[in-house]
């Protein structure tokens, strides 16, 4: 059997995510810092019928994620899907805000330990000739957008970096991709939150099971580097 281990995993995309590829055959791990809601996510999707188990580790400290990666294989076996789509605590902050202290964790979270999980996993992917490397992320990596400077600087960096690792991975069975989103995930902490405007438009709702579709598109298809869901700022270059 396959293995997809979803680290950040949360109430919206994570679990959507999980029974997506859960229903395609998958086992799901999934990696997030509360036990309690690890817990209660495995028990959902075994009522849903996707065999699951949790991992706790804080994502943002990269020992901690790549010790869930050995627990995971132990568990499991070889990871064949990497999903990464965590969030941080602070989202917004203009740029004159942006300084070393507050890019370090965002840089841990959404750089630096994807290279570190890309650097322990994909050896194996490469080796087995199949394997995907999936990233969901603002779309502010794309899109100049001044109130989320310092998370745009870090998820930027990240998409490049898919970018460049889909070029290199072609033809190797291992397929990376991003999903870039432009919009507030129904049920999300941020939604739960209340998301601010952006540019005076208030933010546009997107259903975390069509996002999940979209990442299993991608995956299956591998015919595409990226896909972008950003209502509110298709008008920007």
């Amino acid at each position: 059997m396959t293995t997809i281990a979803i680290y950040g995993a949360g109430p919206a995309l994570g679990m959507a995510v999980a029974r997506r590829f859960g229903w395609e055959g998958f086992r799901v791990a999934l990696v997030a810092r509360s036990r309690e809601r690890l817990d209660g996510a495995v028990r959902d999707l075994a009522a849903d019928g996707v065999e699951a188990a949790g991992f706790q580790a804080d994502i943002a400290d990269r020992a901690a994620a790549l010790r869930a990666a050995d627990q995971i294989e132990a568990r499991f076996g070889a990871i064949d899907v990497l999903e990464h789509s965590p969030t941080a605590a602070r989202l917004f902050s203009s740029p004159f805000e942006v300084d070393v202290a507050m890019m370090t964790p965002l840089l841990d979270l959404f750089l630096l330990t994807p290279i570190a999980l890309v650097g322990r996993l994909l050896p194996g992917m490469r080796e087995r000739g199949d394997g995907g490397l999936l990233f969901a992320m603002g779309a502010s990596a794309r899109y100049p957008i001044p109130q989320l400077a310092g998370g745009a600087i870090a998820l930027s960096a990240v998409r490049s970096y898919v970018h460049v690792l889909n070029s290199a991975l072609s033809g190797t069975g291992v397929y990376a991709g991003t999903l870039l989103i432009g919009a507030t995930i129904e049920n999300s902490r941020s939604h739960r939150n209340g998301t601010p405007a952006i540019g005076g438009r208030p933010p546009a709702l997107v259903q975390a099971g069509d996002l999940a579709d979209r990442l299993w598109d991608m995956y299956a298809k591998r015919d595409r580097v990226e896909d972008v869901l950003a209502p509110a700022l298709d008008h920007r270059p």
